[in-house]
């Protein structure tokens, strides 16, 4: 497996092979937000298939209460790959190379949430070395095909996980 930044090319195979709610894709979003550089959207192949992504938000998590405990803690948000696939690689990996970006860009922690109905994510990630029990509403929405906004509110924890600096 190896990890990639979405580049514009990608897009097109994204729509296709990783499933996404609505009509709009996100994956585009998260290309135009990596393009101002609000973010980096990574990808992680397995040959030439797309087999997951995350985006690492380098402002943070948008709810206030996880900024007003963690103010400058970038963000891994939107972790996911089918569900066919085994997760533990396709997360690890995107974990890693988040962490490994994180670090060169001096950050002194990385963060993200996790629903709290998703014991298997949350005990992955803290074998990966992430703690914390922030709680928060992840709030965000999707327009289905007949052009109706859902707007969905997820019970998430915030955990983060403390970085090595980029020059001991």
């Amino acid at each position: 497996m190896r990890i990639t930044e979405c580049r514009k090319e990608d897009l097109d195979l994204l729509d296709e092979r990783l499933p996404f709610r609505g009509v709009v894709s996100p994956h585009r979003d998260r290309f135009a937000r990596q393009a101002e550089g609000l973010t980096t959207f990574l990808l992680a192949w397995d040959g030439a298939r797309p087999v997951g992504s995350c985006e690492i938000r380098w402002e943070g998590c948008a709810a206030p209460e996880v900024q007003a405990r963690h103010p400058g803690c970038p963000e891994v948000y939107g972790l996911g790959w089918p569900g066919a696939l085994p997760s533990r690689p396709v997360g690890t990996g995107l974990l890693r190379e988040a962490e490994r970006r994180a670090v060169v860009r001096d950050r002194a922690s990385l963060g993200l949430g996790v629903e709290k109905n998703n014991p298997r994510a949350a005990a992955l990630y803290r074998r990966l070395g992430f703690r914390g029990e922030l709680p928060y509403l992840d709030c965000w929405s999707y327009e289905d095909g007949a052009g109706v906004l859902h707007r969905v509110a997820d019970a998430c924890v915030f955990m983060t996980k403390p970085l090595p600096p980029a020059h001991p």
